[in-house]
């Protein structure tokens, strides 16, 4: 389990929750990172209010959920158009406001359609911007498509989150 700097120093180990695919989670423990692996044309949305020390991160596989409306009523984080809501939601339940929240992005690629034909990542994508664009919320930072698989990482103490990709780790 790797310790991140602030909590070497005070000798607590972090906390990683794992995000799945067609998964959300937030959490307001400090002592925590929320992660999600294997970031191909899904797309994580990474929220985090410094002013409560809360952060939520969904990993949605598809845009929209019109032709699913039975799983997106099981699971509304498959889907942008369901989850990301729920996930801001979530996140007002804890507390956090709009105004305080920090949005980054992370996913969209383009890993098995070499043709293009579904452009799932790109689909994705633009759905989500639309929802972004019509709620007036600003994305700070992003890394998507491409054909590479990505980690995301959020910690909770600071709000830093890294993305890995071929086993190196930047700062988003």
């Amino acid at each position: 389990m790797q310790m991140a700097p602030e909590m070497m120093a005070k000798g607590k180990a972090e906390t990683l929750i794992t995000v799945d695919i067609a998964d959300m989670k937030i959490s307001n423990d400090i002592g925590s990172t929320l992660v999600t692996y294997a970031l191909g044309s899904c797309i994580a949305v990474i929220l985090y209010d410094p002013v409560q020390r809360c952060g939520g991160m969904i990993h949605y596989m598809l845009p929209l959920s019109n032709k699913s409306p039975e799983k997106a009523a099981n699971n509304p984080a498959m889907f942008a158009d369901t989850g990301i809501p729920k996930l801001f939601e979530k996140m007002y339940e804890l507390g956090c406001r709009k105004e305080n929240i920090i949005v980054k992005v992370a996913g969209g690629g383009q890993l098995y359609d070499d043709k293009g034909t579904f452009n799932i990542g790109k689909r994705n994508y633009t759905v989500m911007r639309k929802m972004f664009w019509k709620n007036n919320i600003i994305v700070s930072a992003e890394d998507v498509g491409g054909a590479k698989s990505r980690t995301a990482k959020l910690r909770i103490a600071d709000g830093r989150v890294t993305i890995k990709v071929k086993g190196v780790e930047e700062v988003l």
